[in-house]
């Protein structure tokens, strides 16, 4: 999308002992399950992406939850429904804070361990519950989406060798155990643009940020979206909020003349009111990714 070479690289400063330990924790947490759920936020699926999961994950079996559903519009929804289907992907659409698509999460994560039990009857073993996990970035809904899935069914799994007690497992059906600590991705910066779409959504976790630089970056990327898929997005989206129109505007000179027009000029104030209302859904329901082409 082009849209960030003019941002300087330092705009999000990075944590590197936070990076390892949860790169650390996850692994631990991995080695203990069969099936991972990774969780995205539906508003940038492609920035929640960690290029390194598939090689994490290795080959257990993997359900994409995009959680957030209610911050994006059924037709944008269903435009990477046919994306992700078409790169091979299965993707489960959920609202964790009400509870929607969560019931078919629980079973996607129940049938992908059916094969393990059939490995295991093969070998003579004994059926077990199947051992999950929920990952993703910070704040994309982790632990809304473990507190639906446990529902009131919180039954600790009798403790078993060589799990550490901080880990606890919940017992979702008799087919499935929940590891409730989720697993945190760590985040490595590759490229600014990704970086800056985290801190918009405020995905980002562990990291601080020029609030400035984020939400003139933010007003970018709508007046780019609206330029390009006005049909996908409600319509003006900024002036109908503050009764300014952004689009003759960059995103710095429209935080400015936003500040000038209503915060006496304070352009910190107005960069986090801007932040706020995108975080809130109170511009709408807006998407900052659209499926590749």
């Amino acid at each position: 999308m082009g849209l960030t070479q003019n941002y300087k690289l330092n705009t999000i400063q990075w944590y590197p002992g936070h990076i390892a330990k949860a790169e650390k924790n996850l692994k631990e947490q991995l080695k203990l399950v069969d099936v991972v759920l990774e969780v995205r936020d539906a508003r940038i699926p492609l920035a929640t992406y960690h290029p390194q999961v598939p090689e994490w994950v290795g080959n257990k079996q993997r359900v994409l939850v995009i959680n957030r559903l209610d911050m994006i519009s059924p037709q944008v929804r269903e435009l990477w429904r046919d994306w992700f289907k078409r790169q091979g992907t299965v993707a489960y659409f959920t609202n964790a804070q009400n509870g929607k698509g969560v019931a078919a999460v629980s079973k996607a994560a129940q049938a992908a361990g059916v094969e393990l039990n059939q490995r295991r009857k093969n070998r003579g073993m004994l059926p077990r519950p199947v051992r999950a996990v929920v990952i993703g970035f910070p704040n994309v809904g982790k632990s809304a989406l473990i507190n639906r899935l446990v529902g009131k069914r919180v039954v600790e799994s009798a403790a078993r060798p060589g799990v550490t007690r901080q880990l606890r497992w919940v017992r979702i059906s008799q087919e499935l155990d929940l590891l409730d600590a989720p697993g945190v991705i760590p985040v490595k910066l590759e490229e600014q643009e990704t970086g800056l779409k985290l801190a918009i959504c405020d995905d980002i976790g562990e990291a601080s940020y020029d609030n400035q630089l984020v939400a003139a970056a933010c007003v970018d990327i709508l007046n780019y979206l609206q330029d390009t898929n006005a049909e996908l997005l409600p319509e003006k989206i900024l002036e109908s909020r503050y009764n300014l129109d952004s689009s003759t505007y960059t995103g710095e000179g429209y935080l400015h003349a936003l500040a000038e027009h209503r915060n006496q000029g304070d352009v910190e104030r107005t960069a986090r009111q801007i932040l706020t209302d995108y975080r809130k859904g109170l511009l709408g329901a807006i998407p900052l990714e659209l499926p590749p082409n």
